[in-house]
């Protein structure tokens, strides 16, 4: 994903390279050392030793002299954004709506990255849960709303180059890694104006979903449902979920 360019008086490489510290820890680095760190970020031993002290002394993370975690402290900066971002706060009761017609989890989410991350919801009660957390975030390309909002974007170039350039982690024996196949569901679900996904991220589990756009014609976010497959057949989902969900992302128009 580009951004414009910013002014180098504007840039502040201390912050930039205390966020890369924080970002580079993962559940395969829950703790490092500094020279860990250093290899992560691209940085010098000493001077991930240093940021991860000043990040200790913040208390965004802890230490016991030679490895460093994270503290739960890190979420203030997180959630935040749950705090004061305005589209959650706008799609929460279609979302109420929706789940209780379809009697199904639904979801709104948003690209970061080539990464899609989760930021309202409204679930149902099962045994076995089939959804996701606020906040979670999973590989575009292996969920039905991240299909579906790859499938918008204007710069399908850097999409296939980021595809040539990833190697794609099977989730699943049915998790699609081969990137042809996967670059023509892309393209199916723009001609269709929805995206199905199933078995990729979870057995058993069907997601469904549609673009978001506000009144200007921008998509803006993707609506979705995952659902148990159990017996129903793809097209019988599709027929019990689909115009629901389309209907739904036809009345946010007034309010994106």
């Amino acid at each position: 994903m580009t951004r414009p360019p910013l002014d180098k008086r504007d840039w502040i490489a201390g912050l930039e390279k205390g966020l890369l510290i924080l970002e580079s820890f993962d559940s395969e680095h829950a703790r490092m050392t500094p020279s860990e760190a250093a290899e992560r970020t691209g940085m010098t031993r000493t001077a991930a030793r240093r940021y991860l002290l000043t990040l200790e002394h913040l208390g965004y993370v802890q230490g016991d002299g030679k490895q460093f975690g994270l503290t739960p402290r890190v979420l203030r900066v997180g959630w935040s954004y749950f705090d004061s971002a305005r589209l959650p706060k706008l799609v929460q009761p279609y979302l109420q709506q929706l789940s209780a017609a379809i009697n199904e989890s639904v979801y709104v989410s948003v690209l970061d990255g080539w990464e899609l991350v989760f930021i309202a919801r409204n679930g149902v009660s099962r045994v076995m849960t089939t959804g996701f957390v606020l906040g979670a975030r999973v590989p575009a390309p292996l969920a039905s709303p991240g299909v579906i909002l790859l499938a918008y974007r204007s710069d399908i170039d850097s999409l296939r180059e980021w595809l040539d350039s990833t190697q794609l982690r099977p989730f699943t024996p049915h998790t699609l890694t081969h990137k042809t196949r996967l670059m023509e569901a892309i393209r199916q679900a723009r001609a269709d104006g929805f995206a199905v996904i199933e078995q990729q991220l979870q057995i058993g589990v069907r997601g469904v979903a549609v673009p978001l756009k506000s009144r200007h014609g921008e998509v803006v976010a993707a609506l979705s449902t995952n659902m148990p497959m159990g017996k129903e057949e793809t097209e019988s989902a599709l027929a019990r979920v689909l115009q629901p969900l389309q209907d739904t992302a036809l009345a946010m128009l007034n309010v994106l």
